[in-house]
């Protein structure tokens, strides 16, 4: 087994990403078929080795301490880097491309894991997209339970979330700069115009995703919250909201990117606000993205960027 200066050897490292993984002691053996009994003991000399818990052992599984989720970044780094190694130098098949994506519910975001899986080129590969709420995408990033968060900060949100980004040792970085604009379906009236007014949008269904037990307005995915409506329905996910759309004629407020190709029924319209949406990505402070993230980011500014849009950063 290669065994570097610092005593750490490349089974140790594949075992404690299993478990960092799985959120289970036990449940990594069994993955790798090892015995419970060595998998802990592995863990426990992994600690002793590097001079830090990286564990939080409870009745309800594992999770990463802080330097455990720092320990993890560079531990992905390393196995990725002999993994391409052996497939250059010794023939070796690559192993299962990994990545989680947890966004807020833009069909960019769909549109750009759609080419990266297409383009990934891999015999096997877990990857993981959630379209989910705000909170719990930082959440989802902040334990590692996805690589990459993609929401948007405003002058509204934008004290708030970053200041839950820097205690979830989690940095923002730009993709775009968005106007403001609507969704609405075809066959809505105001689908024909080249910008519409909030006056315009006074008897219409207001659609937006909840939020959850944290329905804050900070968390929300739409801007201007705060603002009432006489009509209002919450969803969970693009699917209902489109139907909505089509069915009830609602709108919601987005940033005006929208697939021809996944949501053919739904057009976007300028909104005439000064209100102005700053869309990027999330991840954690200390730890480098793994090749396969780079992967995915690349697609999302090709998507982007094919809108029209300036791609920032």
């Amino acid at each position: 087994m290669v065994q570097g200066t610092s005593g750490l050897t490349l089974q140790q490292l594949r075992y404690f990403t299993a478990v960092a993984a799985e959120g289970s002691i036990s449940a990594a053996a069994d993955l790798l078929y090892v015995a419970q009994p060595s998998m802990s003991a592995a863990m426990k000399e992994l600690e002793a080795r590097v001079g830090r818990t990286l564990l939080i052992r409870s009745a309800r599984g594992i999770t990463l301490t802080s330097d455990g989720a720092e320990f993890l970044g560079y531990a992905r780094q390393v196995l990725e880097q002999v993994e391409l190694l052996e497939h250059r130098y010794l023939g070796r098949p690559s192993a299962r491309r990994l990545l989680g994506v947890s966004t807020q519910h833009y069909s960019f975001a769909v549109d750009a894991f759609v080419r990266m899986v297409q383009a990934s080129g891999a015999d096997e590969y877990e990857f993981s997209l959630r379209e989910t709420r705000t909170e719990q995408i930082i959440e989802d990033v902040r334990t590692l339970r996805s690589e990459i968060g993609i929401l948007y900060l405003n002058d509204f949100n934008r004290k708030v979330l970053e200041k839950l980004l820097r205690e979830s040792r989690l940095v923002f970085h730009p993709l775009f700069r968005s106007q403001s604009h609507i969704f609405v379906a075809r066959s809505n009236p105001l689908a024909s115009r080249s910008m519409v007014s909030l006056d315009d949008l006074e008897d219409l269904p207001r659609l937006t995703f909840d939020q959850g037990a944290n329905n804050s307005f900070y968390f929300a995915e739409e801007i201007l919250s705060t603002r009432s409506s006489q009509r209002e329905i919450q969803v969970s996910d693009r699917a209902t909201i489109f139907n909505l759309m089509i069915g009830l004629g609602g709108y919601t407020i987005s940033t005006g990117i929208i697939s021809d190709e996944l949501d053919p029924s739904i057009v976007s319209i300028p909104l005439d606000v000064e209100e102005r949406i700053d869309v990027g990505w999330i991840d954690h402070a200390a730890i480098p993205l793994t090749e396969q993230a780079r992967r995915y980011l690349d697609e999302v500014r090709a998507v982007v960027a094919g809108f029209g849009v300036e791609v920032l950063g």
